[in-house]
């Protein structure tokens, strides 16, 4: 009785920590999908401030020697 006992506590253990482990991964893939968005709409600014700068420059005509 006792090696059936023992073989359904460490199914149990087990299948806990991997509980445990699916929910840290949960987040951590939340916590990538966040700064990967943060840092997509850095992108954007940036490229939004390039565009918007060559545009001033080709308006005043000057070239950059």
């Amino acid at each position: 009785m006792f090696w059936p006992m023992l073989a359904i506590a460490l199914g149990f253990l087990g299948i806990a920590v991997l509980g445990v482990l699916a929910v840290k991964v949960f987040i951590e893939a939340q916590r990538l999908g966040h700064q990967v968005t943060r840092t997509t709409q850095r992108i954007n600014r940036a490229a939004e401030d390039l565009e918007r700068a060559a545009t001033d420059l080709a308006a005043t005509g000057e070239a950059l020697r």
